[in-house]
């Protein structure tokens, strides 16, 4: 049976799009329902944070999830994928890489971040083998829906993938590149020279109106974007 965004406890956001907060590290999951097809993008933390979000994105859908989108390869938001089996998965060109061969680093930071150690063990073990690589900006056809663009960009990752989603107002899921919650995390993979870059882009993307889906924390404008891009410029000593 379908259910609404308030009866599953996501927050709805724009016609047919929606997001909820997971608990643990208040990471951001997303979901856009078009017509008979549905993408969900990052999946959470563990296999049994990945099962939830599936049934949860099914009632919502009321159809499977076909398509899932990882904003970059953290297990924070990817160590759910393997729970969505069959699903077409999207990254940043160049993050197969990690999913081919990182999962010993992922569980690690797993277990150094507090994940049950047997939680990351699992996680890592069936970590997801991405079939789509993005490079060049990619439109994404939901039937009847939108054409949600996905665009690589480098900034928190050397691999970011960022989810534009047309309409009235534009929704733009961030990953990582913005964080509400607390400072931005710039971890050994950041590229900090290019971030305040990659938040130009973003907002050229997005637009004035949109809302902007940050990976972590409350929704927020580009008002809010354009100064963090200024707080990282001043941080990491880029213009």
């Amino acid at each position: 049976m379908r259910v609404t965004w308030e009866e599953a406890g996501w927050e709805r956001l724009a016609a047919g799009v929606g997001r909820c907060r997971l608990p643990g590290w208040d990471c951001t999951v997303g979901l856009v329902i078009g017509g008979d097809s549905a993408l969900l993008i990052d999946a959470g933390s563990s296999l049994a944070e990945g099962a939830r979000l599936r049934r949860q994105a099914q009632a919502l859908a009321g159809r499977r999830v076909p398509f899932l989108a990882l904003t970059h390869p953290h297990f924070d938001h990817v160590f759910g994928a393997a729970a969505f089996a069959g699903a077409t998965v999207f990254v940043a060109a160049g993050a197969d890489e990690v999913f081919e061969s990182g999962g010993e680093e992922l569980r690690a930071d797993a277990v150094r971040n507090g994940l049950d150690p047997e939680a990351a063990e699992n996680a890592a073990d069936v970590l997801v083998r991405p079939r789509e690589h993005v490079r060049d900006p990619t439109l994404l056809e939901l039937d009847d829906g939108p054409a949600v663009r996905l665009v690589a960009m480098r900034g928190h990752t050397a691999h970011d993938l960022v989810v534009v989603v047309p309409g009235d107002p534009p929704v733009v899921f961030c990953g990582d590149l913005v964080e509400e919650s607390g400072e931005p995390q710039a971890g050994p993979d950041a590229v900090p020279a290019l971030w305040p870059a990659a938040l130009d882009r973003l907002l050229s993307l997005g637009g004035a109106d949109a809302v902007y889906v940050p990976g972590h924390g409350a929704v927020v404008d580009a008002g809010f974007v354009r100064a963090q891009r200024d707080a990282l410029a001043t941080r990491f000593g880029v213009s």
